[in-house]
């Protein structure tokens, strides 16, 4: 850091957060508050329990805040009185309204899990996996009352890896995102850097999950199926009907070019072995790699079949 020391809200509530906060805290400004989600319900006893970001924000003894919304005048007032140079905002998961994106001398920025316009919205890890793309990134960009839809003031690509999953990818881009953050903080502060509008052209969103989304489609091509798996890894996992119980699917791996010349239905299960079980699809096969019954343990799809009758099966009825 040099120069003045400016003063910080940031606003961000789950794990992806967490190491722009950290680079915040790190950064010699002032963190004058952190804005997260009121407190909720987790886990399998379903206690109210703090989210990531106010977990460490505990930690670092900081000013917490968590307004319901961010409508209300009691909320905006007391933003107003941290009288802040800037806000950051990381998947804090509240839509923030004109009145509050005022508030600071230097606006809200935002850490976003794409390469602007492509993949606006709520889940662009997922979106990119789910389409296919091979690259994606960070926009550090500046928010404004649109949907994702402010300049940009830098990004940073990375390759999507051919088995990455949405987990790992999210991890990776936490990261990511956090360095671009600490790299370009001081000189949107001094205002040193401009931000430039997005393009017109190559818009997309990715609108929240539906976990009925996760229910796999056998009909579709063996590379799409695949992407789903991914996508959907660790929430809210791939799933379909074996025997009439749900059978979740951890890992798989299309298989493009597999020789289903024979008829049959899709989702049949045409082969098992020490490689996984071999299900036919609309284009090709997918080896399912790691699945997982209601309540049992994740095992390897070989030794889910050593326990089961599968071959001549059809998975999804």
């Amino acid at each position: 850091m040099s120069g003045q020391v400016r003063r910080i809200i940031f606003a961000g509530t789950p794990d992806f957060a967490v190491p722009s906060l950290r680079a915040i805290a790190a950064s010699g400004h002032e963190l004058c508050a952190v804005l997260t989600q009121p407190d909720r319900p987790a886990g399998r006893g379903r206690r109210t329990q703090p989210g990531p970001v106010k977990q460490l924000a505990l930690e670092l003894d900081a000013n917490i805040l968590q307004p319901s919304t961010l409508r209300d005048q009691a909320a905006q007032d007391r933003l107003n009185e941290l009288a802040p140079d800037l806000m950051v905002v990381v998947a804090y998961g509240m839509l923030l309204p004109a009145s509050v994106l005022a508030i600071p001398v230097r606006g809200c920025i935002n850490v976003h899990a794409s390469l602007l316009p492509r993949w606006r919205g709520a889940a662009p890890i997922q979106a990119a996996i789910r389409a296919g793309d091979r690259e994606t990134g960070i926009s550090l960009m500046q928010l404004d009352a649109g949907l994702d839809t402010g300049p940009v003031f830098a990004t940073a690509e990375t390759t999507i890896g051919a088995d990455e999953t949405a987990g790992q990818l999210h991890d990776r881009l936490a990261q990511l995102g956090a360095d671009l953050l600490a790299t370009h903080l001081d000189a949107i502060l001094a205002g040193r850097l401009d931000a430039k509008p997005q393009a017109d052209v190559g818009v997309t969103y990715a609108t929240r999950i539906d976990k009925a989304e996760a229910i796999i489609d056998w009909s579709e091509p063996s590379v799409d199926i695949a992407c789903l798996v991914r996508a959907f890894n660790p929430w809210p996992v791939a799933e379909t009907l074996f025997d009439g119980q749900r059978l979740r699917i951890w890992s798989a791996r299309a298989e493009p070019e597999a020789d289903v010349s024979a008829a049959g239905p899709a989702g049949e299960i045409l082969a098992c072995d020490a490689d996984g079980v071999q299900v036919r699809t609309g284009a090709g096969c997918v080896r399912l790699l790691s699945v997982q019954m209601p309540g049992r343990q994740r095992i390897d799809a070989a030794a889910f079949a050593h326990g089961y009758q599968l071959r001549g099966k059809v998975l999804g009825q």
